[in-house]
């Protein structure tokens, strides 16, 4: 029996799997002779690997590469069709579900606006609602089977606590969520089979996950990726971790007994950049946000106002109310900066690619002025690149990171425990 703490056969071997599977999804198109220096592994160990990979179908061969010794080099690279992921992002205007397979192109995808009364206060049976029903419906849309899904990620606003007796928590202050049971919640609805597994956590982790792999924060050893939306969220990334973690940038406080925010507290950075909370500053200051427009559609508004597409006179009450929010933002960067250090602070999030393109170069003007000027000097302010389907896609980076910690092989089935009765009761009602 080999020695507590000590890694065993099966442990080396998954090890090697993964590193295989990870350096030809990020790096690859590659032969097996680049995967040696690629992986650190050895040439048995390497056409080991790779001869199992190809037998279960997670790697097919692409062509091949001249050698310096004449005979070509037969490529691989990973199946895209050997596994298949649900991405969902439970943001503060809609739902969004995205099905892809293994390599992260979309399938199919569904989204579920919500009406605006709902984003204080999330009814929770209603998210289940359509959570389930947008899976369903992405499955539905390719005629797949939810046995072939290798899992579900979920990006949802607030702190996510993870229980061995309840799954993922979710406590979400500013949405009226305390502790809410969401995955038990979820096994409840019996939408998939106990073997795939559901990994939910905050959606600006997951943003932050999603550049850092495939966006603007490749490559970086320390980057926070903002998300901008109704709320203010990021993510801080650091050399050598797994992956990023969630830090409630929004609830910092920008101005001692300033504007109330929505978790209750005064003076929240959110309560200022949020665009909730900006289109509710200009409406307060005599502005005019369209009637029955939901947020993204009154952001809009809200620029065109300010910036005429013909290069008019603006509406000087909505630039100047969009000029402070830009001051707030680079106040609230130079405190990441301050703390953190990063290479690059990348903006993403529907609000902070809407206004982005305009107010970048005053958010890293006002970010330098307040931060110290040493780490300020160091630091990259850029916007994201994947768009506003990021925390989508970042959701599914993380059954998609489990598989690979597994060496390409499923989760066992967890055993999920029905949640308390009355959140049972609550939900039976919707589900009849």
């Amino acid at each position: 029996m080999a020695a507590r703490g000590s890694r065993t056969v099966r442990d080396l071997r998954r090890e090697n799997r993964a590193s295989v599977l990870r350096a030809l999804y990020f790096e690859g198109p590659m032969s097996r002779h680049q995967l040696g220096p690629a992986t650190g592994l050895s040439s048995g160990s390497v056409s080991n690997v790779v001869g199992e990979l190809l037998t279960e179908g997670l790697l097919e061969e692409t062509g091949s590469v001249d050698s310096d010794r004449g005979r070509p080099r037969t490529l691989l690279r990973t199946a895209p069709g050997s596994g298949h992921l649900i991405g969902v992002d439970i943001g503060e205007t809609r739902v969004r579900v995205e099905l892809f397979d293994l390599t992260l192109a979309e399938l199919a995808r569904t989204e579920r606006p919500l009406p605006p009364e709902g984003r204080g206060a999330y009814e929770v049976g209603a998210i289940v609602d359509h959570v389930r029903d947008g899976i369903a419906e992405v499955l539905a849309a390719t005629g797949m089977s939810a046995e072939a899904l290798l899992g579900v990620g979920i990006g949802v606003p607030g702190i996510i606590e993870h229980t061995a007796e309840d799954g993922a928590l979710v406590h979400g202050q500013t949405i009226g969520w305390d502790a809410v049971p969401l995955e038990r919640l979820l096994r409840l609805t019996g939408q998939l089979p106990p073997q795939v597994p559901y990994f939910i956590d905050n959606g600006a982790k997951t943003l932050g996950q999603a550049e850092v792999w495939f966006g603007a924060g490749r490559g970086a050893r320390d980057a926070v990726v903002v998300l901008f939306g109704s709320g203010v969220g990021a993510c801080v990334v650091s050399e050598g971790s797994a992956h990023g973690r969630a830090v409630e940038w929004g609830h910092l406080t920008v101005r001692v007994r300033g504007r109330r925010c929505r978790c209750g507290a005064l003076g929240c950075l959110e309560a200022y950049a949020g665009a909730e909370a900006l289109l509710a500053r200009w409406r307060e200051a005599g502005g005019e946000p369209p009637a029955d427009a939901d947020e993204e559609t009154a952001l809009a508004a809200m620029l065109a106002a300010a910036h005429p597409a013909d290069g008019g006179p603006g509406d000087p009450v909505a630039a100047a109310v969009l000029a402070e929010t830009a001051e707030y933002l680079g106040a609230g960067m130079s405190d990441l900066i301050n703390l953190f250090r990063p290479e690059r602070i990348l903006i993403g999030g529907w609000a902070g690619l809407q206004l982005g393109t305009r107010f970048l170069a005053a958010v890293r003007e006002h970010a330098q002025a307040y931060a110290l000027r040493h780490p300020a000097r160091q630091v990259a302010i850029e916007l994201g690149r994947l768009g506003p389907d990021a925390v989508t896609v970042g959701a599914a980076t993380l059954p998609l990171a489990d598989f690979f910690a597994r060496g390409g092989r499923r989760a066992p089935a967890p055993e999920a425990p029905l949640p308390h009765p009355a959140w049972r009761a609550s939900l039976d009602g919707r589900m009849a």
